[in-house]
């Protein structure tokens, strides 16, 4: 029997698929102005037998076929702990928002925290600091070594007025390394600051488009003293455990 596992999020659909023989197949696509069109043509290209949805977009599922749905917060727990058996946490930051989830043994949610409505310090945020700077997205996470110099702050982590302080740093003459290197304390910080409401335990998993990013890695890191587990994957994770549920 295959399963389906698809993840509807603000920016992308990422579609999960498992096979009778265990193998495992991923599909990606932009969730554009009409995120059930891209669903059904990532549908049809692999039917599954049964198929689960989850994101912020999976009730559209549940008005096209009454498919099954849950939360991302249990799926990317699911995704997580298949991928990572010993995951206690999942720092999870997406396009648009950011889950801190603490882990029972069992691999059940014992408690989480998320952004608040703001999506300062997620995936969009990151890609808009990106273009104000020149970077392209995939090469953003290594514009800054890890001793650059950090001796400005970013003060607004509001996306239209922190863009604003970027624009206003580049006209001052300050490196674009400087600045990227202060953009990613900041997002790390606000990171931190939902794991502060939660137990964190040291088996961390990254998840989310995010986790491709080497500088945040690195920063927090450096804040838990411990290597955190990414799979090659890691946008995926969600969609994956919805499959498995």
């Amino acid at each position: 029997m295959k399963r389906g596992g698809i993840d509807i999020g603000s920016r992308f659909v990422k579609y999960a698929v498992l096979s009778g023989n265990g193998d495992i197949s991923f599909y990606k696509r932009e969730t554009g102005h009409n995120p059930l069109t891209v669903c059904r043509q990532l549908i049809d290209a692999d039917k599954p037998d049964k198929l689960t949805a989850t994101g912020y977009g999976r009730h559209l599922m549940e008005i096209w076929d009454d498919i099954q749905t849950i939360t991302e917060i249990k799926a990317v727990a699911r995704g997580a702990k298949e991928v990572f058996p010993g995951c206690r946490t999942v720092l999870d930051i997406g396009g648009q928002d950011t889950k801190v989830i603490s882990l029972r043994a069992d691999g059940t949610v014992g408690a989480f925290e998320m952004n608040d409505r703001c999506a300062a310090g997620t995936g969009r945020f990151m890609e808009i600091m990106a273009k104000a700077l020149d970077y392209d997205i995939s090469d953003f996470g290594l514009s800054c070594a890890a001793d650059t110099d950090c001796n400005i702050s970013i003060n607004s982590m509001c996306t239209v007025f922190a863009e604003s302080e970027v624009i206003s740093l580049i006209n001052k003459g300050v490196g674009r390394e400087q600045i990227s290197r202060s953009l990613h304390m900041s997002i790390a910080q606000k990171v931190i600051a939902l794991t502060k409401r939660v137990e964190v335990n040291n088996d961390i998993v990254f998840a989310g488009g995010c986790a491709r990013n080497r500088s945040l890695i690195d920063i927090l890191e450096k804040y838990f003293q411990n290597a955190m587990s990414i799979s090659e994957s890691p946008d995926m994770l969600a969609a994956l455990g919805a499959a498995l549920y």
